[in-house]
């Protein structure tokens, strides 16, 4: 069975109070959810027209856990939170074995 994986990039931040609050609800639900947070931060170094920009990556034991996580309530009562106060791209991918 293949790990899951949500790969996120942050493209804007508009409103830093509400990614707070989208964050502070987002992570309990994450980890409740079998999600290992692996990466959280801005690149330190960029290549291949890439961008210095948040990026987020969290395992799940499966490619199923990782597409549940996302449909989880807890975890769309985070994105109520978050709003429009992101320009996101989150991705959901299979990992390799």
């Amino acid at each position: 069975m293949s790990k899951g994986y949500w790969v996120t990039t942050y493209r804007k931040i508009k409103d830093p109070t509400k990614l707070a609050a989208y964050g502070q609800l987002a992570a309990p639900a994450v980890t409740a959810a079998g999600g290992k947070f692996l990466v959280r931060g801005v690149a330190d170094e960029v290549h291949e027209q890439g961008l210095k920009e948040r990026t987020v990556v969290i395992e799940f034991p499966s490619y199923e856990d990782a597409l549940a996580a996302y449909r989880r309530d807890d975890y769309q009562k985070a994105l109520e939170a978050l709003g429009d106060a992101a320009e996101r791209d989150l991705r959901i991918v299979r990992g390799t074995e």
